[in-house]
């Protein structure tokens, strides 16, 4: 009995001398044992499994047992003690002692069972994992996921099931944010477009290859991979993002593992959210949600540091508070110092501290889009990271962010209850420019785009192309076609610039759709701002200055010059602009400049913009008799910054105004709500008089073919014909100094150039040609020629007809002289009788007369062709007449 209670009592003695397994760790001194294979010896296996899966239980009914004195067990043979000095070992000395140790016991045999884990560290432990953590270990090995040493949080298979809660609160607990996180991981490392290509991991490559800290996601492709995802975004946009971004972080570091360096954050822009809300329709029901919404950046602060990280320091004992995450809605500030238990005072480590770039900027409602007599609505939008400067006043822009508040101490005082003010934290920015700028153009529509431009009649399809809906003006047609297009800007040295945009004032009788012309450009140029003179103020044209509500500082606004900077800018009802208005933008349609000095600002602003105006003669309508300076109340320095005037009659002629009512009628059938027929169906009769047989180009592609001429063309003009151009200034100067008509300046000069490059540009030539110097000659000289009276204009297009017949077709020129002598019979006719004719008789020789001075000689095929027919004439060759039905 004795010897039983004496072995018992030596077990629980040799127990009290194993190492505590919380302490025990492979980096620590372990205890010294007199022979480590008796103490494993002693150790049953099977106890050793228990404890390591269920642990060791310290806290017994009798653990105090365990720890009772016995004078026998608790001494140290001295003899066995080695007291001597031992110099310091090294950790790899050390490591290697081991090792070595640990071989020759296995080579004697000496470890007789298996070792407790953490008396002695083995590299085959690392192995002995539990089997479920080993397979799940194993699992997100073979999805690449790099392993982590928390414990893994349980996959949920039914993520849509919220389980009461609500989205907001279902997406920040651990398991659904963990779920989402690895389905959004998988997402962008799997998805493969329809072509093959793994569509995300490209958009990363390119975004790294940028040095960019931002790629786009497609939320309609998201929802067709991942509904849930989709179903959640919306709904709780902050929590998702943040885990998207995140998840977004390490897919790209495990592509370019050093990328942080460059980039510390990664962010994922949502793009195409299928629903567009306007500004004025936001409301309650949006908060906290993604939105999309579109308009026009109207004022942008500078950009400025805000607090992302902040540290403290204790001004009493130095110590480093933090970091504390800053919010947008309020300030996080410390309560006490840890370190020496006092409240303050504290001040921000400048140097620790984290901050991200910072921008507000005000989103005010598109003018095409809101309804009649509303004023427009704004919202501001907070731009972070490198949304930062994206865009400038006057962008008009597709806005995707979270609709969210903030408390706004100023509303409550005014409204007099709590009042939250709105504003739209930006995540993705896209412009309306960028849409379909050319670097978003596809490899289709560029071939398209060039196999376009061989077309040898290009030019004459565009100018058909221009404003469709409107009959004939073939005219203004070309002028508005070759100011889209546009010249090209010089600047030598940076010292004198001269302009490449062309100005275009139209002018004449009511009724001519003038103003339906300007809201086509508005809708067909890549960038254009509408705006009238009666609405217009000076400082509404080019920029006014104001206190900033943010900064409260003294800040530039722009006008509506300034806003159409790289585009067109259209004013409507130029002569009722007052004068002081008026000679506000003679600066920027020769210049291209703005200068201001107002309350202490004195700057600069760009304004390079072509300017299409629409003006009415003084008394409504023009008087032929006149010259165009005394038709229209507009100073010679403004005229002379026009380079094409384009003077519309409405003249009496009842063939041409059968065809145009003809064409009136077939439009408003065409386009009534209720009409079966296709968009593209055609007019029968109505057209052919105008087209001339010519195909017409899609509004789409006319667009795109604008955009890519602008960009990528540049004409030079080192073939040009410069005599020539010499010759017809000089007598264009001499006319117009016998006529006192428009004067001819220098300016007209480079408006034949400028007109020249825009006509190379509409075929993508490199070099200005032949062609584009004499249909520039006579694009000026029509414009020219329109401005003179009735009796001075005969004349001159006799003079300068060998210019004025370039690229016409000989039908065309032989229409336009029996026209002539039709009216000159009519009227001759009304004269004598007094009533009108139903029958105009023209003799051929008359016609024929006139055909040979400018070369005609064959009348038969204009006798046969279609536009001969088109005008209701007859030819009777019997009688050698022509004859014309009214």
């Amino acid at each position: 009995m004795a010897d039983e209670v004496r072995s018992e009592s030596e077990r629980s003695s040799q127990r009290s001398l194993r190492p505590d397994p919380i302490t025990s760790s492979p980096g620590r001194e372990l205890p010294a044992f007199e022979d480590e294979s008796e103490l494993v010896g002693e150790v049953d296996e099977g106890t050793v499994q228990e404890e390591e899966e269920d642990g060791e239980e310290l806290f017994g009914d009798n653990f105090e047992d365990d720890y009772r004195p016995i004078p026998a067990l608790d001494t140290y043979d001295p003899a066995m003690l080695d007291e001597s000095d031992y110099s310091m070992i090294s950790e790899g000395d050390r490591r290697a002692a081991e090792e070595e140790l640990r071989r020759r016991d296995r080579e004697e045999g000496r470890v007789t069972g298996r070792m407790r884990r953490g008396l002695l560290y083995d590299e085959s432990d690392d192995d002995e994992e539990r089997p479920a953590r080993k397979r799940r270990l194993a699992e997100r090995a073979a999805e690449g996921a790099i392993p982590e040493e928390e414990e893994m949080v349980e996959s949920i298979e039914n993520l849509e099931d919220m389980r009461g809660h609500s989205v907001r609160e279902w997406v920040s607990l651990l398991g659904p944010r963990t779920e989402i996180y690895n389905r959004f991981k998988n997402f962008l490392r799997t998805f493969v477009d329809a072509k093959g290509h793994n569509l995300y991991r490209e958009k990363i490559r390119q975004m790294c290859e940028d040095n960019k800290h931002s790629f786009e996601v497609d939320y309609n492709i998201l929802a067709s991979e991942e509904q849930v995802l989709a179903y959640f975004l919306p709904e709780a946009p902050a929590e998702m993002l943040k885990v998207f971004d995140q998840a977004a972080k390490d897919v790209v570091l495990s592509m370019f593992p050093q990328y942080e360096r460059i980039a510390k954050e990664i962010y994922v822009r949502i793009s195409d959210l299928p629903l567009v809300e306007e500004i004025r329709s936001l409301r309650q029901l949006h908060l906290n949600q993604l939105v999309r919404t579109s308009g026009v950046v109207t004022s942008t602060t500078g950009i400025l540091p805000q607090l992302s990280l902040i540290k403290y320091d204790c001004n009493k004992c130095n110590y480093v508070l933090g970091p504390f995450v800053q919010s947008q809605s309020h300030e996080i500030k410390p309560g006490s110092c840890p370190e020496c238990q006092s409240t303050g005072p504290f001040t921000i480590n400048m140097e620790e501290t984290v901050y991200q770039n910072y921008q507000r900027i005000m989103l005010q409602e598109s003018p095409g889009k809101i309804a009649a007599g509303r004023l427009p609505r704004s919202k501001d939008a907070i731009l972070l990271g490198d949304l930062c400067d994206m865009c400038k006043p006057g962008d008009e822009i597709e806005l995707t962010g979270i609709y969210t508040n903030s408390y706004d101490g100023s509303l409550n005082i005014s409204n007099g209850f709590p009042v939250f003010a709105t504003v739209i934290m930006a995540n993705q920015i896209v412009k309306k420019d960028d849409k379909v700028a050319t670097r978003n153009l596809t490899d289709e529509d560029i071939k398209a785009i060039v196999a376009l431009s061989k077309d040898e009649r290009i030019a004459e399809r565009i100018v058909q192309s221009i404003a469709p809906s409107i009959f004939g003006h073939e005219d203004i047609k070309r002028g508005i076609a070759l100011a889209l297009f546009g010249g090209e800007t010089k600047n030598p040295g940076q010292k004198h610039k001269v302009r490449g945009d062309i100005n275009v004032l139209l002018c004449g009788d009511p009724g001519t759709a003038k103003s339906q012309f300007l809201k086509y450009v508005e809708k067909i140029a890549p960038r254009a701002v509408f705006t009238t003179g009666q609405g217009a103020s000076a400082v509404g044209l080019t920029a006014y200055v104001q206190k900033s509500p943010v900064t409260r500082e003294w800040t530039l606004e722009a006008g509506a010059l300034v806003l159409a900077d790289r585009g067109v800018c259209l004013i409507d009802e130029f002569d009722k602009m007052n004068d002081q208005d008026r000679t506000s933008i003679h600066e920027a349609m020769e210049q291209q400049t703005i200068s201001i000095s107002k309350a202490g600002i004195v700057t600069s602003l760009q304004a390079r913009c072509a300017v299409i105006a629409a003006a009415n003669p003084i008394g409504g309508r023009y008087d032929s008799s006149l010259t165009f300076s005394e038709n229209v109340d507009l100073s010679e320095p403004i005229l002379s910054r026009f380079d094409i005037l384009c003077v519309v009659r409405d003249q009496v002629d009842p063939v041409q105004d059968e065809h145009l009512a003809r064409f009136v009628v077939q439009s408003h059938i065409r386009h009534h709500p209720t009409n079966q027929l296709e968009e593209g169906a055609e007019i029968t009769k109505a057209e052919a008089p105008g087209l001339s047989g010519v195909e017409k180009i899609p509004q789409e592609l006319l667009r795109k073919y604008i955009i890519y001429s602008r960009e990528k063309v540049h004409p030079k003009l080192h073939q040009m014909d410069q005599d020539k151009i010499a010759k017809m200034y000089s007598e264009l100067r001499r006319e117009s100094m016998t006529t006192g008509s428009v004067p001819i300046t220098v300016r007209h000069i480079e408006s034949v150039i400028r007109m020249a490059e825009a006509h190379a540009r509409m075929h993508l030539r490199d070099y200005v040609h032949e062609d584009d110097v004499n249909m520039a000659i006579r694009v000026m000289l029509e414009s020219f020629i329109d401005t003179q009276k009735y009796s001075v204009m005969r004349n001159m297009r006799k003079t300068f007809s060998r210019y004025l017949s370039y690229r016409k077709g000989n039908n065309e020129l032989l229409l336009f002289i029996l026209k002539q002598l039709v009216h000159e019979q009519v009227a001759f006719l009304r004269s004598r009788y007094g009533t009108d004719v139903d029958v105009v008789e023209i003799s051929e020789k008359d016609l024929g007369d006139k055909a040979r001075q400018i070369n005609i000689h064959n009348l038969r095929p204009f006798f046969e062709s279609e536009i001969f027919q088109a005008h209701n004439f007859t030819h009777d060759p019997r009688r050698r007449l022509i004859i014309q039905t009214f």
